[in-house]
C-alpha cells in the first residue's frame, strides 16, 4: 500500500505541479509579473488580517489605514518589477523605510524582497554586481533606524537578524539564475559558432570534393574523347587509303573507347561504394601506361619520341605515379587538339628525390592561340600542388613546354 501511495503521489501530483510551473513560464511577461503581484496581494492581505503588523513596537503609533495603504502602494509597484527593476527597487525601498518607522510590516517586507529579487536577475549587470553591498547598507540602515525608534535594543537587533533573510535570500537566487542564464547564453552562442564552422567546413569540403570530381572526369573523358574525336577524323580524311592504316586507326579509337568505360565504371564503383565490403574499384592509371597513352596519340599522325628513367625496378608512390600520368596524358592530348601532325618529345627524369615530367611539342602558327578552356592547364596544376610539386606551361624555344616536377620523398611522407 505505501508502494502504491508513493506511486500515485509522483504520477500525479508532482506532474501537475510541474504543468503548473510550466504553464507560468510559458506566459508572457505582464502576465507573469500580474500573476506574482495578485499572490503577494493575496499573502499581504492575510499578513494584515491576522494582525502581523507591526513587527515591533515603534515609539510613534501609526494610524490604523497607514500599513494597508503602504502596502497598496508597495504592490503596485510590484507590477513594474520587470519592466523597470530599479525605480521599482528604490521607490520600494522609500516605502519599506517609511513603513519601518511605524514599526514595519511583513507583508510589506514580503513584496520588498520580490521586488530585490527582480531587481538583481533583470536589472543592469552593474546593480547585479553591486546588490551585496546595497543589501548590507539596506540591513545597517533598517537596523539603525529600528535602534533609535524602538526603546529597547535587543528588540531591535533580533528583528534585524530576523529581517536579514528576507534580503540575502532573494538576492542570492536571483544571482545565481542569472549566472546560469549567463552561461546558458553563451553556450548557445558558442554552439552557433560551431555550427556555422560545421557547416562552413561541410561546404569547403563539398566544393574541394566536387573540383576532385570535375578533375577526374575532365582527364578521364577529354583525354579519350578528344583521342577519338581526332583519331575519326583522321580515317575520314583516309580516303582511299589502304584498309590496314584505316584498321589500325580504328584500332585505336576502340582502346580508347574500351579504357574510357574502364575508368568511368572504376569512377562510378568509388563513387557508390559505402566504405564497407570488397574494393572492387579497378588500380589506379600510373607510368606504366604510358606506352598505350602514346600510341594512341601516334594513331592521330604524331611522331612522338619517348625518353623515361622509370622501369620496372623503380617503385612511386601512387599519389606520384597517378599525376605524372595525368599530366602526360593531359599534355599529349593538348598537343593531337592544338598541333596535330606536329612533332612532340616525352621525358620522365628522376633528379634529386623527384620526379620530372617534360612534354613538349611543336607549335604550327596557325594553332599558337588555340580554342581550349584552359580547365586541361588548371587541372594539371592543381594535380601538381596535391602532391606538393609545381607546374610550368608554356611557350619555349622547342615550342610548347609543360614541366612537372613532383617530389617523391615528400609524397612517401
Amino acid at each position: 500500500m505505501c508502494l502504491q501511495a508513493r506511486l500515485c503521489w509522483d504520477v500525479h501530483v508532482l506532474p501537475r505541479t510541474t504543468l503548473t510551473t510550466i504553464r507560468l513560464r510559458n506566459l508572457p511577461d505582464w502576465q507573469q509579473d500580474l500573476a506574482i503581484t495578485a499572490s503577494s496581494v493575496a499573502i499581504g492581505v492575510l499578513l494584515l488580517m491576522i494582525g502581523w503588523s507591526p513587527l515591533f513596537e515603534a515609539s510613534l503609533a501609526p494610524p490604523p489605514w497607514l500599513h494597508p495603504v503602504l502596502f497598496g502602494c508597495i504592490c503596485i509597484v510590484e507590477l513594474f518589477r520587470r519592466r523597470a527593476p530599479v525605480t521599482a527597487l528604490t521607490i520600494g525601498f522609500a516605502l519599506l523605510a517609511a513603513d519601518s518607522v511605524f514599526g514595519a510590516s511583513m507583508a510589506v517586507l514580503i513584496v520588498f524582497a520580490d521586488l530585490l529579487y527582480a531587481a538583481t536577475l533583470y536589472g543592469p549587470r552593474q546593480l547585479s554586481r553591486d546588490m551585496v553591498p546595497i543589501t548590507s547598507a539596506i540591513t545597517i540602515a533598517s537596523v539603525g533606524v529600528m535602534m533609535v525608534l524602538t526603546p529597547n535594543v535587543r528588540t531591535a537587533v533580533v528583528t534585524g537578524l530576523a529581517v536579514l533573510p528576507f534580503l540575502v535570500i532573494p538576492m542570492w537566487w536571483a544571482t545565481n539564475l542569472r549566472q546560469h542564464k549567463e552561461i546558458a547564453s553563451a553556450e548557445r552562442t558558442s554552439a552557433s559558432q560551431l555550427r556555422r564552422i560545421s557547416e562552413l567546413g561541410q561546404r569547403a569540403a563539398v566544393a574541394a570534393e566536387r573540383a576532385k570530381m570535375a578533375r577526374d572526369l575532365h582527364d578521364v573523358i577529354a583525354g579519350h574523347l578528344s583521342a577519338i574525336a581526332i583519331q575519326s577524323e583522321a580515317v575520314l580524311s583516309l580516303g582511299n587509303a589502304s584498309p590496314q592504316a584505316s584498321r589500325s586507326v580504328l584500332t585505336s579509337v576502340r582502346e580508347n573507347s574500351v579504357h574510357a568505360l574502364e575508368e568511368m565504371r572504376a569512377m562510378i564503383r568509388l563513387l557508390r561504394a559505402d566504405g564497407s565490403g570488397k574494393d572492387e574499384t579497378l588500380a589506379p592509371a600510373g607510368l606504366s601506361e604510358l606506352s598505350a597513352l602514346v600510341e594512341s596519340a601516334r594513331a592521330t599522325g604524331m611522331d612522338i619520341e619517348v625518353h623515361s628513367d622509370i622501369d620496372e625496378s623503380v617503385t612511386l608512390p601512387a599519389a606520384v605515379n597517378l599525376t605524372a600520368y595525368r599530366i602526360a596524358q593531359e599534355a599529349l592530348t593538348n598537343a593531337t587538339k592544338h598541333a596535330p601532325q606536329a612533332r612532340a618529345r616525352v621525358e620522365i627524369r628522376l633528379l634529386d628525390g623527384s620526379l620530372t615530367v617534360e612534354v613538349v611539342n611543336d607549335l604550327p602558327a596557325a594553332s599558337a592561340s588555340g580554342n581550349g578552356t584552359g580547365i586541361g592547364l588548371l587541372n594539371m596544376r592543381e594535380r601538381a600542388n596535391a602532391v606538393g610539386g609545381s607546374l610550368a606551361a608554356g611557350p619555349s624555344e622547342a615550342g610548347w613546354l609543360v614541366r612537372a616536377v613532383l617530389p617523391i620523398m615528400q609524397a612517401r611522407s
